[in-house]
């Protein structure tokens, strides 16, 4: 495959991302968060999110072009995020991108969103070769992934129920710390002791469940409030986030002694989270693993991830999508 440039697009949820690579170099990535907005509602409101891209898509683009030093009469591909996401935030990005197609006659690329967060790691780690074991943590996604090739997925493993950056999310709120609460309950759990047992974490196999451990903390906060008690906010962040992850990296290490694949890689917005960075880290040491985590700016969403996915289905003549392209709200890894 030739040096390429490819021009990514990313909505799916509250940034608005563009971004350009050439072959494996990642040229531009830029992001517009709109957190600041949204943090006044406790949490993403679709519409909002949808207006919000609508006028930021277009100046967002050509802030990446021109960062990237090329024109858009350069681009040979554009690739999209249709799918998993806000279906009116998703609209938007496919809009652009299609506009785009159209105009440059260049081929548009599908992205799934949650196999772009496991090509993240490509760009960071150009050295990462399939196969081996992708740790899907997001707000929307949970599960173990297997990477058998650039294209080929089988999910070994997934929550049955909430994902652990959406547990996050209303545990936060529970707590009443502000969105996003990921980042919050981070920052508070350095302060705190993990020394209240939520629930008895046991290993379920291939299933995981974070709807019950979100309860128990409610419960516990609404325990003490009936007491007239006050949590020690710290201390409740630090157990829930301590059992939340072991419970993921438990299920990860599990999966790769049993599939003797000895690499993993993690992806998605709550592999920013620092405990899971370290615990994973040091279960990986303990058992001979190699584990491999992109840098922050690429666990959140962003348009370089969906460069880097579409340069995977490229590189393996995967055809691109027809300007009937619609969005899709809820979108799982294509396994095969």
């Amino acid at each position: 495959m030739d040096e390429k440039i490819i021009l990514g697009i990313e909505t799916s949820c509250d940034e608005t991302s563009a971004a350009v690579m050439k072959g494996e170099l990642l040229l531009s990535n830029v992001i517009s968060s709109q957190i600041d907005i949204h943090r006044r509602f406790g949490g993403v409101v679709p519409e909002i999110a949808s207006r919000n891209h609508l006028t930021a898509v277009i100046p967002v683009v050509d802030e990446a072009v021109n960062k990237a030093g090329v024109k858009l009469t350069d681009i040979d591909a554009i690739a999209v995020t249709y799918g998993a996401g806000l279906v009116g935030a998703l609209l938007v990005g496919l809009s652009a991108a299609k506009s785009l197609s159209y105009a440059l006659n260049v081929p548009l690329y599908a992205v799934n969103h949650i196999e772009a967060h496991i090509a993240a790691n490509y760009i960071s780690s150009p050295e990462l070769k399939p196969p081996f074991l992708a740790v899907v943590a997001s707000g929307g996604h949970t599960g173990i992934v297997r990477v058998d090739g650039y294209n080929k997925f089988a999910m070994l493993a997934s929550t049955t129920d909430d994902a652990i950056g959406e547990a996050f999310d209303k545990v936060a709120r529970a707590i009443g710390l502000p969105y996003p609460g990921g980042p919050e309950i981070d920052k508070r759990s350095k302060l705190g002791k993990a020394d209240i047992e939520f629930i008895s974490h046991k290993h379920r196999g291939s299933e995981l469940s974070y709807s019950g451990l979100k309860t128990a903390v409610v419960n516990y906060l609404h325990t003490l409030e009936q007491r007239g008690e006050k949590p020690n906010v710290e201390d409740v962040c630090a157990s829930f986030s301590k059992t939340a992850v072991d419970m993921l990296v438990d299920t990860a290490v599990n999966e790769a002694k049993r599939t003797g694949i000895k690499t993993l890689a993690l992806a998605g917005g709550v592999a920013a989270n620092s405990y899971l960075r370290e615990k994973i880290t040091s279960e990986c040491k303990a058992n001979n693993f190699t584990v491999y985590f992109p840098p922050m700016s690429l666990c959140t969403d962003n348009a370089a991830m969906i460069c880097a996915r579409a340069r995977g289905m490229m590189q393996e003549n995967i055809p691109p999508a027809g300007l009937d392209l619609n969005a899709v709200s809820y979108l799982k890894i294509q396994s095969e």
